[in-house]
């Protein structure tokens, strides 16, 4: 498969993680601190400064995992880049989608070609792709896991892989979120979830027909790959 970088000029409108929200302003500096603040007022620190470093630790267990079984790859909510930019750099077929302008124009400029649009919207070879990535927390995107596990199905070849990055506890919350930067500003409100490895996997089984080929734990991250039934 070939994978041509688009423009960056090509965005689609950005909900939740905007480009003048703090995220999108951490991102184009690369540094925080940066929280996700529930409503209930509890925070999850977001990394900022991993995402925006190089592919490092955990990561390397993911981009050898895509390097042996399972290009080309599709990285679904990219953020700054650096899983792309890996892939690519190996020879790996690699593209990325965010919501964020800032993103994917990091992205772009570290040399990963990346779309600015939903996972939601059409996006290109559907339904061919060796993997599809959800790290970093991506099994939030848009508060609803079911149908963010149902659209990693339809976007993988009939023999690929979901390789998607859960949280180190057992948790299956949905809840409103804003992004919080270093001077208390917030960004809008948006939907988001958490699921624990056992959560992840009876939701991807009951939404989306994906059964586990495979669990793994390193540097404290905890991922799972998920194969269609």
């Amino acid at each position: 498969m070939t994978i041509t970088a688009p423009r960056v000029g090509d965005p689609r409108p950005a909900s939740g993680w905007g480009d003048r929200d703090p995220y999108a302003e951490a991102v184009r500096t690369g540094h925080g601190p940066l929280w996700l603040r529930h409503e209930d007022g509890r925070r999850h620190r977001l990394d900022i400064e991993r995402w925006c470093g190089p592919a490092a630790g955990a990561d390397h267990s993911l981009l050898l995992r895509c390097t042996h079984l399972a290009a080309p790859v599709l990285d679904l909510g990219c953020g700054p880049g650096r899983l792309v930019a890996a892939l690519v750099a190996l020879g790996v077929p690699a593209l990325g989608v965010d919501v964020t302008g800032a993103a994917v124009a990091r992205t772009v400029g570290l040399g990963g070609p990346a779309l600015c649009r939903s996972v939601f919207d059409r996006l290109p070879a559907e339904g061919r792709w060796g993997a599809a990535l959800l790290a970093d927390g991506n099994l939030g995107i848009g508060g609803d896991p079911d149908a963010l596990l149902r659209r990693g199905a339809e976007l993988i070849a009939p023999d690929g892989l979901l390789l998607v990055e859960v949280e180190p506890v057992e948790v299956d919350e949905r809840v409103t979120v804003q992004v919080e930067g270093p001077d208390g500003r917030l960004g809008a409100r948006f939907p988001w979830a958490r699921l624990g490895t056992a959560a992840a996997l009876r939701r991807a089984r009951a939404a989306a027909g994906l059964v586990e080929a495979e669990r793994w734990t390193s540097h404290g991250r905890h991922f799972l790959a998920m194969r269609k039934r």
